[in-house]
């Protein structure tokens, strides 16, 4: 998904379409370990070009396999996200002149005579990745993960559960350091 300025200003005031499927499966693992595994990304879209850039819309779907949050099961998530990026190069980003210095920002810079769009749909899957992956049992279950002295607490369940204090109880094994505490205030 690799376009030379040259061939695109050929379509100058028109645009180009394109429908491709790529393997970004190893590209995005060496990226984020925590990724299992990717499926071929579909990507439709089309490039608009005018005199002023290059405006990229482009629609990715693919399944991406991630590690439950909970329990570290393979889990298979379905993505399908809407990419538009604007891109420019140096001369064209210069010639604005009643454009902001933040709007600039929000402009790709081009920084060779090449727009590819690769990177693009590799930065958007990442951003993308959700920060809480459940299995379909996790998501119906209503028991959170538990040890043998720990638990995980729903905001209500805390709000509604007796606080406990560490110093209300003292471990057998150090009241008789806690006397020894008794009797140095008292002197």
């Amino acid at each position: 998904m690799k376009w030379a300025l040259a061939e695109l200003n050929k379509y100058r005031n028109s645009q180009i379409t394109f429908e491709e499927t790529i393997d970004l499966e190893e590209s995005l693992k060496s990226r984020e370990p925590s990724i299992l595994s990717l499926k071929k990304v579909d990507v439709n879209g089309f490039i608009q070009v005018d005199s002023t850039g290059y405006l990229a819309h482009m629609v990715v779907n693919t399944v991406i396999t991630l590690p439950s949050s909970r329990s570290l099961e393979p889990v298979d998530l379905p993505l399908s996200l809407t990419i538009d990026e604007e891109y420019m190069t140096e001369a064209q980003i210069n010639a604005l002149v009643d454009v902001s210095e933040e709007d600039k920002q929000l402009i790709m810079p081009l920084e060779k005579d090449l727009i590819d769009l690769t990177e693009a749909v590799e930065d958007y899957i990442l951003l993308n990745l959700p920060l809480q992956v459940l299995t379909k049992e996790e998501q119906n279950s209503t028991e959170l993960p538990k040890g043998d002295f720990w638990q995980v607490l729903s905001e209500d369940d805390m709000e509604t559960s007796p606080i406990q204090d560490s110093e209300q109880t003292i471990d057998p094994r150090l009241a008789k350091l806690s006397e020894l505490l008794v009797t140095d205030d008292e002197e």
